[in-house]
């Protein structure tokens, strides 16, 4: 199974203080790999960068960055202008699960047959089909 990793979810560990990793350790019964757009790594790098945003910002960018590497999620090239959620909306298929807190992303994959992880009570995740 393919786990897609969010920008927003990645900004997680740092903003509401859950381990996504444990969490999806947690309620995903069978081998997984965890990935992220190449796009979503430059996000990430931007948002870790740049000075008008605020440094708790900046400092979760920084860290989801460093969790990741850490972490061994892969990171899928692609060679589309699109934007990330578009490009993982395409990816998206029943084998596939996205780790996303975003609204419009969720309803466009799951409308694709994927499933999501999204935060629940802000204190953990649940695995929706």
């Amino acid at each position: 199974m393919k786990i897609i990793l969010d920008t927003n979810f990645l900004l997680v560990p740092m903003q509401f203080k859950v381990d996504i990793f444990l969490e999806i350790e947690r309620i995903v019964h069978e081998k997984y790999e965890l990935y992220v757009l190449d796009k979503t790594v430059d996000e990430l790098n931007r948002l870790a960068l740049n000075r008008n945003k605020k440094v708790k910002d900046r400092d979760a960018a920084k860290l989801a960055i460093k969790i990741a590497v850490a972490k061994g999620v892969k990171t899928i090239k692609t060679t589309s202008d699109k934007y990330a959620d578009d490009l993982i909306v395409e990816i998206a298929d029943k084998n596939t699960v996205v780790a996303t807190n975003d609204i419009d992303l969720r309803r466009r994959v799951r409308n694709k047959g994927a499933k999501t992880i999204l935060m629940r009570k802000k204190a953990f995740l649940v695995l929706s089909e």
